[in-house]
């Protein structure tokens, strides 16, 4: 009986990092084939951009929603619908006949994959058992970092092999592979109780969604260029927060729970998710240009370094999980958040003469320690929360980092191009490219130290006080 029980543990865990893995592939694998879908449809590249956009507007908007969405009506069979729907966008991907049916399937794949990261994390404490959290948090976060890393190189394998459908149609049998691990190990949704099922928050979901949205297009839009249509959209974003707000307390079922974010430790630990995120994504901005322009690497060699600091994250997912484990949570988010700032110190002082190892010894550093906070900060997050409420935290992790990517990238990479004191950085000569890298990662290693700040200064709070005030929670508290 024990070993069905590892057998069932096991195979549950292989679905839901499988589920990780697809979602991060399909986020970062599009990149690469840009230029031949500019080609393929006689499109521009502002155009083709959208193949990319589409997909992370999506998850962003939907990510939260889809996690409360899982909590009402099933983790389970939502995560099987998450995967169909993004088995069958693939394959439309892969055959799309013009650019914007490729932008909608694309679209209707960024849901599928919102419902596999809001859903994956959920999962967790249903599946493992207390003790081994940890290293379940740190094998997704070694699947996600994989996914991320693994994409542009198999992409341009694929595309260089079988064109670009290939990079869309490799979904499908992976797909496939996770729907049946599902049906056959992760642990079946209990029947609800009709009278007290919680209602869908649909006014609620419309508002954040529209939201994330205009804020996720402030931050993308215009090329780096922030004019007046960008403040336009944050002020939009800015009246959106506030009329979330107002609909939320009058929700009879509300999508976000308000008083979640009265408790400091789950306030803090998204908070830091957004710095932290903010500040990893300035290493994907910065780094291809201080390494073709200030290092002169080729297309080639440039790839392999990008490489290597999510292949140490991916390597240390597993023993940051074991860590936090032994040592506790909160001890590795704080280890986690020192190691990222150490890296970002080392880059703001590491010299052009350093060559290639002299940015790869600080992203090395900067990486393991990602890895360790994000393992970390996702366990204090995820434990002894009601189970009503998991998939809308998760949700709400997610958000935090994706808020944070784009974020990174546009208000870094604005910084990195004012710092190489240059309007076009791509013409910027090496020694001005280099210094902006300097000034770019000093005021990352600031961010870093206000979250690290953040890390000592919290307190580990349960959340389950904080929800019982809630009406109508403290009943379903006492039966989880």
């Amino acid at each position: 009986m024990e070993k069905l029980r590892i057998v069932s543990v096991r195979g549950g865990l292989v679905a839901l990092s499988l589920s990780v893995l697809l979602s991060s592939i399909g986020t970062s694998i599009a990149n690469v084939s840009l230029p031949m879908l500019a080609q393929a449809f006689g499109a521009s590249f502002q155009q083709v951009q959208w193949v990319v956009l589409a997909y992370l507007l999506v998850v962003t908007t939907m990510v939260v929603s889809v996690g409360r969405l899982g909590d009402i009506m099933g983790r389970r069979r939502l995560l099987i619908a998450g995967v169909i729907l993004f088995v069958v966008a693939s394959a439309l991907c892969g055959g799309a006949p013009t650019l914007w049916l490729l932008i909608a399937a694309r679209a209707a794949q960024g849901l599928g994959a919102a419902i596999m990261m809001a859903l994956t994390m959920a999962f967790v404490g249903q599946t493992v058992p207390q003790a081994r959290v940890g290293r379940a948090m740190g094998l997704l976060g070694t699947m996600s970092a994989a996914g991320t890393a693994l994409g542009p190189s198999l992409g341009g394998w694929l595309i260089a092999a079988f064109g670009w459908p290939a990079i869309f149609l490799i979904n499908v049998p992976l797909g496939l592979t996770i729907l049946l691990l599902i049906h056959r190990y992760l642990p079946v949704d209990a029947n609800p109780q009709q009278a007290n099922q919680p209602s869908f928050d649909v006014v609620g979901t419309l508002v954040l969604a529209t939201t994330l949205a205009a804020y996720a297009l402030a931050m993308t839009v215009g090329r780096g260029q922030f004019g007046s249509r960008n403040i336009g959209l944050l002020v939009a974003a800015l009246l959106g927060i506030g009329l979330f707000i107002v609909v939320e307390r009058r929700a009879e079922s509300p999508l976000v729970r308000l008083a979640l974010f009265r408790n400091a430790s789950l306030s803090t630990s998204l908070t830091m998710s957004l710095l932290v995120s903010t500040v990893m994504m300035a290493t994907l901005v910065v780094g291809p240009f201080y390494l073709s322009q200030t290092l002169g690497l080729s297309a080639g060699w440039l790839g392999l370094v990008l490489s290597i600091g999510p292949l140490f994250a991916a390597v240390a997912g597993v023993p940051a999980g074991r860590l936090v484990d032994d040592v506790g949570a909160h001890r590795m988010t704080r280890t986690g958040l020192i190691g990222i700032a150490a890296g970002c110190v080392l880059l703001s002082a590491m010299p052009a003469t350093a060559g290639i190892a002299g940015y790869i010894l600080p992203i090395v550093v900067l990486t393991v320690g990602y890895a360790f906070f994000q393992t970390a900060n996702n366990m204090v997050v995820m434990t002894d929360i009601p189970s009503d409420q998991r998939g809308v935290i998760s949700g709400l992790l997610n958000l935090s980092r994706n808020l944070g990517l784009l974020t990174g990238a546009s208000v870094m990479g604005a910084l990195f191009t004012f710092a190489s004191a240059t309007s076009d950085i791509t013409t910027a000569p090496p020694e001005a490219v280099a210094t902006g890298m300097q000034i770019t990662f000093a005021v990352a290693g600031a961010l870093i130290l206000v979250a690290l700040v953040m890390a000592i200064g919290s307190r580990a709070a349960d959340i389950r006080p904080v929800l019982a005030e809630e009406p109508g929670i403290k009943r379903r508290l006492c039966s989880d």
